[in-house]
């Protein structure tokens, strides 16, 4: 992995390094009196519970920014209709840091079909409504008004992933950056560490933070380009075959005649020879490649918000520039026009080395929630609290996951000694803490020191997926340090059990047979979770996801493994229905495979359109970003309607009788009305039952209909004896 100028931990520390760590970090003004301090150089503002555990993005940057020696105060989850919410710490000496929290705040609140939430796993007993929608602006313009002159940095995954203009699915609208929206000063996009230190350290150096323009990581706004610098043209999806003698069209005429002898051509060379500024330098798209182009001084322009606004091919086009600029080694800045501003994105940070990201995890946390919330559960910590985080980011690049875009491409992995001397941590120090580690992941589980053989490859790649539509070649797929991991992990005392709960990534597993074995053989407590996501070709190729002859190959090890070692055990799949490029005849096959094997899944999910990411362009604007697009390049149909991605849905659930009258019109409309009936080959009966749903074996009106009856026998035997009626136990789904 190529490394970084400066390494994470090498600054020199700030001079209040001397007021030593803080238990908690102070969320109120006596915590702060103990802690001796008369002032915050930092404020984190969250949208989350504050919870002192490394899987918490404000804890992170909170005890990150700590060990370089700043103060630094929470406040979480203020209320934002109270004027004083915002100055519980006082007036920040540097600057306030903005998140939404480890969500965004609108996918936080919101359902796929836009209904309200009525629980937020990230608050005291998961009471929704503890936050805004489209939290950071909100928190921004709040801090703004608290105290105007203080810098507002925004981060975490909703200012991430909002960047820049992005289509929005809860107004159905494009969206400006939230960086304009909010008027903050400055954006940090992914994990920014290496971002956040920068800064941290420039402003508390007496720099102001307009002067901070060029720190990887980072979105700025500015009123212009900088002298001197090339742009790449890349506002047109139809450029003309022939442009090498294409003049430039951010030039004056060059077919206009202009006398040299007149007072104002004289008065314009005049000028040119006295000038200093080297002039800047546009050239179109395709000619990107000839040109030798300097990274540390070019620009790629991507079409205006005013233009992918009204123009949603152009939208697609843009949102392909974004992610083929995604590689750190090889990513061009990029900027984008609003109105009169430009939108400027720096060039992504180099992602942490080992030792780096050992240090940020090595960092002393407390790994409970702040003692303010007293016993009250919040559920986001419960489910993690006897987890650990091996590792980030994700070569996948499944179209509809925002991972990617946040985390980037490239895995940064801890070493084996610092995962486990967070185990020995955990063992030691939670509270309840019986011996189960509850995962060992990230993002994926299995992708633990997987990267490129090869520093120069990387350097300049430029695929979206190192996994689509085959792994590449010159990718690492030795699971041994992951199956080491798991060895050392059982091996410590007091570790009973390490369970592995982050979803697989199935077609990396099948290139190790060893690993699989050893995950089988110790890690799987009955069930495993994958993730096909579909069945069909048409609409896996929208994701980039893998055929299903690869989870046959990786169905057949598992339940390979798991008879020699004398487990029975189950995989449960995950899919997504309404995908775009899904269309009901895919959905009504999926649903003819899930019976075929003989599933009944009831986690089910429909298309949720997060900002940014392929597949939103895909829905947003019917075209298929990962090929070059054009106005006449494929196109990509969408469900949009509520009640056809309902439908979708209920094919996932074709074994719920409460869909069944749906999915007969639906048969009957797709003209496959022969899967409507009693026989074990087709999908759904006749006829319904007396009763809303059921979770036996079969799903035959007939069948249904006995057990109704033999229930009524029941029912009537037991009330004559005055013991209580039985009650049905649904069936897990396998």
């Amino acid at each position: 992995m190529i490394k970084a100028e400066q390494h994470l931990f090498s600054y020199p520390k700030y001079w209040a390094e001397c007021y030593g760590r803080a238990k908690f970090l102070p969320m109120s003004r006596a915590e702060m009196d103990e802690l001796g301090w008369d002032s915050c150089d930092i404020i984190i503002v969250s949208g989350d519970a504050y919870v002192d555990h490394p899987s918490f993005g404000m804890a992170v940057i909170g005890r990150f920014l700590e060990s370089q020696g700043f103060r630094v105060g929470i406040i979480s989850q203020p209320d934002w209709n109270d004027p004083e919410a915002l100055k519980v710490l006082g007036e920040p000496n540097l600057f306030f840091g903005i998140t939404a929290g480890n969500m965004d705040s609108m996918i936080n609140r919101y359902t796929a079909d836009k209904k309200i939430r009525n629980d937020d796993a990230y608050t005291p007993h998961g009471d929704a409504g503890k936050r805004p929608d489209r939290a950071v602006i909100v928190y921004t313009q709040k801090c703004r008004e608290a105290f105007p002159k203080v810098p507002t940095v925004i981060g975490g995954i909703e200012a991430s992933l909002r960047r820049i203009a992005q289509y929005d699915y809860w107004s159905d609208e494009v969206r400006r950056s939230v960086l304009l929206d909010s008027a903050a000063d400055i954006l940090l996009y992914g994990n920014a560490e290496r971002a956040m230190a920068e800064i941290a350290h420039q402003i508390s150096m007496g720099r102001a933070i307009e002067e901070l323009t060029d720190i990887p990581g980072t979105a700025i706004v500015r009123d212009h380009i900088p002298a001197g610098w090339t742009e790449v043209d890349s506002t047109r999806i139809d450029w003309p075959g022939n442009l090498a003698d294409m003049p430039n069209p951010f030039e004056k005429n060059p077919y206009e005649y202009e006398d040299p002898n007149s007072d104002s051509c004289q008065s314009k060379q005049s000028e040119n020879k006295n000038s200093t500024e080297i002039p800047i330098r546009v050239i179109p798209m395709p000619l990107m490649g000839k040109k030798g182009l300097d990274k540390k001084n070019t620009v790629i322009r991507l079409p205006s918000f005013e233009k992918i606004r009204g123009d949603a091919a152009l939208y697609a086009h843009a949102s392909r520039i974004l992610h083929l600029e995604s590689n750190p080694h090889n990513a061009f800045a990029l900027v984008q026009k609003h109105g009169t501003k430009e939108v400027w994105i720096n060039t992504p940070p180099i992602p942490l080395e080992t030792d780096e990201i050992d240090g940020v995890f090595d960092l002393e946390y407390e790994r409970v929630p702040h003692p303010s919330y007293g016993d009250a559960k919040i559920p986001a910590y419960e489910m993690i609290r006897f987890s650990v985080n091996i590792m980030r980011g994700c070569f996948g690049g499944c179209t509809f996951c925002s991972i990617t875009e946040h985390e980037g491409r490239v895995i940064q992995s801890r070493s084996q000694e610092s995962v486990i001397r967070e185990i020995e941590e955990m063992r030691d120090k939670v509270p309840g803490f019986t011996g189960t580690v509850s995962d060992l992941g990230g993002p994926t589980a299995n992708m633990y020191h997987l990267n490129c053989k090869d520093d120069e490859i990387q350097k300049n790649c430029r695929k979206l997926s190192c996994v689509y539509p085959t792994i590449c070649k010159n990718l690492v797929t030795d699971h041994r340090q992951t199956t080491e991991l798991y060895r050392k992990a059982r091996a410590i005392p007091g570790v009973k059990r390490v369970a592995i709960a982050s979803g697989l990534r199935y077609d990396l597993a099948v290139e190790d047979p060893e690993y699989v074995k050893e995950l089988v053989t110790h890690h799987v407590g009955g069930y495993l979770k994958i993730a096909p996501e579909h069945s069909e070709h048409n609409t896996l190729s929208k994701m980039m996801k893998p055929g299903m002859d690869t989870y046959d190959k990786f169905k057949e090890m598992f339940d390979r493994f798991s008879k020699e070692a004398g487990k029975e055990q189950y995989l449960i799949p995950y899919f997504i229905a309404a995908h775009p490029g899904c269309d009901d005849n895919d959905m009504l096959n999926l649903a003819l495979w899930l019976k075929k094997n003989k599933f009944r899944v009831d986690q089910v999910q429909t298309f949720y359109p997060s900002p940014m990411s392929l597949a939103t362009a895909m829905y947003h604007s019917g075209k298929n970003p990962l090929k070059k697009v054009t106005y006449k390049s494929e196109s990509v149909d969408s469900v949009r309607d509520l009640n056809k991605r309902r439908l979708q849905k209920a094919f996932l659930r074709y074994h719920d009788a409460k869909s069944w009258p749906l999915l007969r019109q639906a048969l009957k409309d797709l003209n496959r009305a022969e899967l409507i009936g009693e026989g074990p080959n087709q999908l759904i009966p006749a006829t319904d039952p007396n009763y809303k749903s059921y979770g036996g074996n079969k799903n035959t009106a007939k069948h249904l209909t006995q057990r109704k009856k033999n229930s009524d026998k029941k029912r009537q035997s037991k009330s004559m004896t005055g013991r209580k009626k039985p009650v049905a136990r649904r069936r897990h789904s396998k």
